[in-house]
């Protein structure tokens, strides 16, 4: 790591502590977060879910490979195997997800237990997150064993990390059933992987799917729209037959926030653009960025007025409460429709696949790792710092934490959140949950066939975290509010993502 990386990742730290204090002004923090090369929303993706939902314990989840079972190979590596590090400590470091706190909870039940192997595990807001790993890269401290990165952040910290493959070939630590390609080769590829290097190990993936309310199609005799020129049709038909009682669809187009920017991507790789070329200069002013932008400008018409001050949690309560027919956004969203204690609309909310792309551009004409599809997605994982002092045991831990039998429970006990294995999808204690109730798994057909065939990953680049907030998000919400035209609004971002390139 370069001096002038370390200083901008101190300086990032100081102001986030600063914050966090209440001695620095957000707009403070903001102007100082962007000129150290972070956005602090860039990557805060949604996190819903409700932790034991439908109020099952722990134990009520078990399965063949629960480590609990003193009958599994699991069990017998943990009291053997593990118990070598009895009195160890891990420090762990991560956003606070339904998910994270499931694993934590089934750690200490049943990890600890077993081995003997202290977890201290911070679950923090992800802007919080951001300084403890940026402090503790900057300064080389190994204060934690295991943080939480974000896949918009794989670039600025792959060299901070262990890669897994160094870990895998240690076959006296290896977990019993691990099975390392059982994780889905898109998250390895795009969520967990900078270039050829495997930063970690890949632990949620929110990605974007279509909802929409069956009983309103059926009405309207339409079809769930599977291009984008149908989705276009969908939105006016309902909005012409329903509104202002019902619109036909909304957005996440919080002027200035991350989530508009998110919204852009949708479209822009939807109609065959991209925000980098091959020869990593920007095209996101192109023909095909200028088609996209005025898309979605026109899908506009057809969504609510308040759709300039929702992220994705406006968007989302929009759709629960009957204001909308449907909307394209992250998957985990869906099982707060089938919640009665938050949705207006139980059992009447289908997911569906994202529109067909008018155009794709394939990666190999996109540069920094940008790989196009409508599926935005929004995952991260779970890295093994490289100047931690635990790394054997931190290794044996973060097996166990992201084997089938503990991610398929996360995803049960989590709400229905977005698992990262294969076998999680097949699971009969997942699938026994693909129905109308709270904590519903019956979107993860959909959310499965986004990753393997629609998955579209933002450019990894050092200052991308910065860029698609500071300017991106700023550009595009004068652009939906009526203050700047298209073309001025892409010749501002191609200015930004041409000076973010050139950033060491």
């Amino acid at each position: 790591m370069h001096d002038a990386e370390r200083q901008r990742r101190l300086g990032f730290t100081q102001a986030a502590e600063a914050y966090a204090r209440g001695r620095m002004g957000r707009r403070e923090f903001l102007r100082v977060s962007a000129l150290a090369g972070f956005g602090v929303l860039a990557g805060c993706r949604p996190r819903r879910g409700e932790a034991n939902a439908g109020n099952l314990k722990l134990a009520d989840t078990t399965g063949p490979l629960s480590a609990i079972d003193p009958q599994t190979e699991q069990h017998k590596f943990l009291r053997s195997v593990g118990r070598g590090f009895a009195g160890a400590t891990l420090r762990i470091v991560s956003e606070d997800t339904p998910p994270s706190r499931v694993t934590r909870e089934l750690a200490r039940q049943e990890f600890v237990a077993l081995t003997g192997i202290n977890i201290e595990w911070e679950q923090l807001p992800l802007d919080r997150v951001l300084a403890k790993v940026s402090a503790d890269t900057a300064r080389q401290a190994g204060t934690h064993d295991i943080f939480y990165i974000d896949q918009s952040w794989v670039s600025k910290f792959a060299g901070d990390t262990v890669d897994p493959r160094t870990l895998l070939a240690k076959k006296d630590f290896a977990y019993p059933g691990y099975n390392f390609s059982d994780i889905l080769t898109p998250l390895v590829r795009h969520v967990a992987s900078d270039k050829e290097r495997i930063v970690g190990i890949p632990y949620d993936i929110p990605i974007y799917i279509m909802m929409y309310r069956r009983d309103v199609f059926e009405q309207l005799k339409l079809a769930p729209p599977t291009t984008f020129p149908e989705y276009m049709e969908a939105a006016k038909t309902v909005h012409e037959a329903m509104a202002p009682r019902m619109y036909g669809t909304c957005g996440q187009w919080k002027a200035g926030h991350y989530s508009l920017e998110c919204d852009m991507t949708m479209f822009l790789w939807g109609h065959g653009g991209s925000v980098y070329g091959a020869d990593r200069h920007p095209r996101i002013s192109d023909e095909r960025a200028t088609a996209a932008m005025e898309y979605m400008l026109q899908l506009g018409r057809y969504m609510p007025p308040a759709v300039t001050t929702w992220d994705w949690f406006g968007q989302s309560h929009a759709f629960a409460q009957g204001e909308v027919a449907f909307y394209t956004s992250w998957g985990e969203f869906f099982p707060e429709h089938d919640s009665p204690a938050r949705s207006k609309i139980v059992g009447l909310a289908e997911p569906a696949p994202c529109p067909q792309p008018i155009a794709l551009r394939p990666a190999s004409e996109c540069g920094f790792g940008e790989t196009p599809g409508a599926s935005h997605q929004g995952g991260s994982s779970l890295a093994i710092s490289r100047h931690g002092k635990q790394v054997d045991a931190a290794w044996i831990f973060l097996q166990w934490a992201t084997s089938s039998d503990v991610t398929s429970r996360a995803c049960i006990l989590g709400g229905g959140a977005s698992p990262i294995r294969r076998s999680n999808y097949e699971d009969p204690r997942v699938k026994a949950r693909a129905k109308v109730m709270t904590g519903t798994t019956r979107h993860l057909e959909v959310t499965l066939d986004a990753i393997l065939n629609r998955m579209g990953t933002e450019p990894h680049l050092p200052d991308w975290p910065a860029l698609s907030v500071e300017s991106f998000a700023m550009e595009l919400g004068k652009m939906v509010t009526g203050q700047q035209n298209v073309k001025t609004t892409l010749a501002n971002m191609a200015r930004d993502a041409e000076a973010a390139r050139l950033q060491p």
